[in-house]
């Protein structure tokens, strides 16, 4: 998992929840704790993609669909997560749908992307299985 230094630990966390990092997902990160809802779950993904942390998107990722290896751009900046719609996904559920539109910046400007997530759990912890553009 990547190195997490303590000013990023102290900055608001990029999910968007308002609380800081190492309140948020930090835990959910190094495994401390599981991820209760899918949304909790794809919230975690978002600020993995935010901190370049592969590993954590590939060990989050469903095992019937996850890639070898996972390569982020570096030339992505993150700048903001809107959750649009959540479908089951709770504490009590097997499985899941979180719509949401990522903004992001490229080279090429400023862009969004909104998916249509699916999540299921594999013993008992949520995991992202795919997703379709919105």
């Amino acid at each position: 998992m990547t190195d997490i230094s303590a000013p990023v630990q102290s900055l608001r966390c990029p999910c968007r929840s308002g609380a800081n990092y190492a309140e948020c997902c930090e835990a959910i990160h190094t495994g401390e704790r599981d991820a209760p809802t899918a949304e909790r779950l794809m919230r975690s993904r978002y600020s993995a993609f935010v901190l370049e942390n592969s590993a954590y998107l590939l060990a989050s990722w469903h095992p019937t669909t996850r890639p070898a290896t996972l390569e982020l751009d570096p030339a992505v900046r993150w700048l903001g997560l809107v959750i649009e719609e959540t479908v089951s996904g709770g504490p009590f559920d097997a499985e899941g749908v979180v719509e949401f539109t990522a903004i992001g910046r490229d080279t090429d400007g400023r862009f969004e992307q909104r998916e249509r997530s699916n999540f299921s759990r594999v013993d008992g912890r949520w995991v992202y299985v795919d997703g379709a553009s919105a």
